[in-house]
């Protein structure tokens, strides 16, 4: 074996140690007493996860804070960027999504979903720059593009050209705002041929809102169920399901587990954006439940959306702290709950993005994180510092614990 990991607890059975055996880039052995010769490191009994998965960023407009002039609100932003982007440059747009995969690689996260937008203003450079970007971490971090028309695209002629421009250069998800359309129902089936075209998933900010009345993900079910791309379709934000009774979230929740649509939630960006300039005292927090949809077994994830920008002006690109923070909003504690929300950054979303080789088992991938943590639940709730990376094999990261001088 080229590198063995001794002393480490798994997911599934925290209470026993086990070591893991590394041999070509995969995992070819997950017992206990492995033998103790080549390069090996002590685990010291930490928690064992695969490497963390995010499943919606925006690469090409993280860490543009410095230059706006304004946070807040989901039309100001959306305008602040349509502002600042005619000015970007690949070079731009490559250094700075670079700086978002260092943090998010030194974060624990190995796989990631990039939502890049095309249009007449920005053209290609958002783009090729993310491409650039990728190609320089591909070491430590696998990464899919998700392009998409953020300014809409009936209303925006042009951009549905770029689109397929981007798919034909093997971009491997396409992706729609029908919020920011003159004709939502339009750009929702534009998309669905668009991936049927290219045979490509479909990955939608949606119902982005509060008026829970004619929600786009019925459409969207509804073209799901007709085009048979159950599986390969998720929603984003959704935060107009927050305003639905609970009875009517559960049927809607049971509709899209049974066509097949999963739903991404994005707790900062919600909490930062929603319910602004509400003259109520108690405003609500405008994340969706996303716990209750997965009980009705919609596959779902919990995601960091923006970094440093005027949508969410704040970001580590820890996905552990999403956890934590979902769990915060929705006042989840028990220890099957807060390991819920670890599984919806790791195997959860694993599921959603159709990953395949998945997971701390042999013959997959050696891809890994050492969380500073005895089992899921307090991972969560203590924020657990990821203490190593292995990647293909190859440690990416690694931190020494903090010490006393006292």
């Amino acid at each position: 074996m080229d590198l063995t990991l001794h002393d480490v607890r798994l997911a599934g059975a925290p209470a026993e140690l086990v070591d893991i055996g590394i041999a070509d880039g995969k995992i070819v052995a997950v017992a206990k007493g492995l033998p103790r010769d080549g390069k090996l490191i002590d685990g010291e009994g930490r928690l064992a996860v695969p490497g963390f998965c995010e499943s919606h960023i925006h690469l090409d407009k993280s860490c543009i804070l410095d230059r706006c002039t304004m946070t807040g609100g989901i039309e100001g932003a959306i305008a602040e960027v349509g502002r600042l982007k005619a000015a970007f440059s690949e070079e731009d747009v490559a250094e700075r999504a670079s700086r978002t995969l260092e943090k998010a690689v030194l974060q624990g996260t190995q796989k990631m979903r990039t939502h890049v937008e095309v249009d007449p203003v920005i053209g290609l450079r958002g783009y090729e720059g993310v491409k650039a970007a990728i190609a320089r971490w591909a070491w430590a971090i696998d990464v899919e593009i998700c392009v998409f028309p953020q300014d809409g695209m009936t209303n925006n002629p042009g951009t549905e050209e770029l689109m397929a421009k981007v798919l034909e250069d093997g971009a491997m998800v396409v992706g729609a705002t029908p919020y920011t359309d003159t004709n939502p129902k339009a750009q929702i089936d534009r998309v669905f041929n668009l991936a049927r075209r290219f045979d490509v998933d479909i990955d939608m900010h949606l119902d982005f809102g509060t008026d829970p009345e004619n929600l786009d993900v019925e459409h969207v079910a509804r073209r799901t169920e007709e085009y048979g791309w159950g599986g390969r379709v998720t929603a984003g934000h959704v935060t107009r399901f927050t305003a639905l009774s609970p009875s009517a979230l559960t049927d809607l929740s049971r509709r899209l587990a049974d066509v097949g649509v999963a739903i991404t939630v994005v707790p900062s960006t919600d909490l930062f954006l929603m319910h602004r300039g509400s003259d109520l005292v108690d405003p609500p927090r405008g994340v969706t439940p996303l716990h209750l949809m997965a009980a009705e077994g919609v596959t779902c994830s919990l995601s960091t959306n923006n970094v440093l920008n005027p949508f969410t002006p704040y970001g580590d690109c820890s996905l552990i702290r999403m956890a934590n923070l979902y769990a915060n909003i929705a006042q989840l504690g028990s220890p099957a709950s807060l390991a819920e929300c670890l599984a919806m950054v790791s195997t959860d979303a694993a599921r959603l993005m159709n990953l395949e080789g998945y997971g701390i088992g042999v013959g997959n991938a050696a891809d890994l994180v050492l969380l500073d943590a005895a089992d899921p639940a307090m991972a969560v709730a203590e924020l657990a510092v990821p203490m190593l990376g292995v990647k293909d094999g190859r440690p990416t990261f690694a931190r020494e614990r903090a010490r006393l001088f006292g």
